[in-house]
């Protein structure tokens, strides 16, 4: 792990060479790929550093215990060593998991989906609770939202809706949303105050750019529409809304948040680019057979993740097993607990198959 290390920094320092150099700086190509790569290696870098400043006091520490000391300073020493070997311990865990592989996805903006599933109109307004509880969990990290496509019900919910969210690191903090959640609670339309449960199913996938997934004019289909609104009105009379069916899989997109069609074509593809890279690393991912299934679940969308209870004030994410009793704080956006917690666990189940 150390030689690994030590080569980590020997690269660095090379990059800050390289990024010093007039013929670099002039080329913005090379420029944007060096300085990348170095802030690609900063964190473990700056962390290999601080283990080996460590490790000198450790020795020196060392070194003074075997002088003449008065009992008062020996014993001053002993703890200091004792905090420095713990500061050590730590230190090597947090490398180890920095030196973990990197999901290449993780710093991409996403495209969030919802649609309703079991439960009829229950269902629908359960995925406007959802939308609105990662709208609010993208403001509260700075990033932006736009609603590429939404499929309203009479009532105002959402048969389904489609988001992209645009932020550094959006990906690998929403990438454990993907599955069915599950909500608990009175409908509204239940006149006999029972409690019913419905479905909603929710997919993250990272956007791309147009040079990892080529989609060739001759494979999709473009038919334009009027964009409508809640209760399935006309929102205006243009046909700039879009749809794209890709041929070859059947994929289809649609967008009419925009008034311009050509704007709306535009959003489409990107959803379209995204579905399809998602198909493809999902094929790919069946394909091996040794591929890392950890605790965090698989990220399909037929896989129950969580459990939103209203009589209870309860929240459950079934792959951790962790409960809070604070459900309101929890939909208006507060998902730094649950999210944070999936991150550790699939960190843990990374050590262990590395380990194996």
């Amino acid at each position: 792990m150390f030689e690994r290390l030590a080569s980590m920094e020997e690269r660095y320092e090379h990059l800050s060479d390289l990024l010093c150099r007039p013929e670099v700086m002039n080329n913005p190509a090379e420029l944007r790929t060096y300085a990348k790569e170095q802030a690609d290696l900063a964190e473990t870098v700056a962390a290999y550093r601080q283990w080996k400043q460590v490790g000198g006091a450790i020795e020196e520490a060392k070194a003074m215990l075997q002088e003449k000391l008065d009992e008062e300073m020996r014993e001053f020493v002993r703890a200091e060593l004792d905090e420095l070997q713990a500061e050590r311990a730590r230190l090597e865990e947090q490398l180890q998991i920095l030196l973990l592989p990197k999901d290449p996805n993780d710093d991409k903006d996403v495209f969030l989906e919802i649609r309703a599933a079991a439960g009829g109109e229950e269902a629908a307004l359960f995925a406007g609770t959802l939308l609105r509880m990662y709208q609010r969990y993208a403001e509260a990290n700075g990033w932006k939202v736009e609603v590429i496509d939404a499929n309203y019900t009479d009532m105002g919910g959402f048969r389904e809706v489609t988001m992209a969210i645009h932020g550094k690191g959006a990906f690998s903090k929403l990438k454990f949303e993907s599955g069915t959640h599950r909500v608990q609670r009175v409908p509204v339309t239940e006149s006999g105050g029972r409690i019913h449960t419905s479905t909603a199913t929710v997919a993250v996938l990272p956007e791309v750019e147009e040079v990892e997934i080529d989609v060739q004019e001759k494979d999709i289909r473009i038919d334009t529409f009027c964009s409508t609104g809640p209760g399935g009105q006309s929102v205006n009379t243009t046909q700039s809304a879009v749809r794209i069916t890709h041929l070859p899989t059947g994929i289809v997109v649609s967008c009419q948040d925009e008034k311009s069609q050509l704007k709306n074509r535009e959003k489409a593809m990107r959803v379209l680019r995204a579905r399809l890279y998602e198909k493809a690393m999902r094929e790919q991912q069946e394909e091996q057979a040794a591929a890392r299934r950890s605790q965090v679940g698989t990220g399909d969308r037929s896989e129950r993740i969580r459990t939103y209870n209203f009589p209870q004030s309860r929240v459950t994410d079934h792959r951790i097993g962790l409960t809070l009793h604070r459900l309101e704080a929890v939909l208006d956006g507060d998902l730094d607990e649950i999210i944070q917690g999936l991150i550790v666990a699939d960190r843990a189940a990374m050590l262990q198959a590395e380990e194996a």
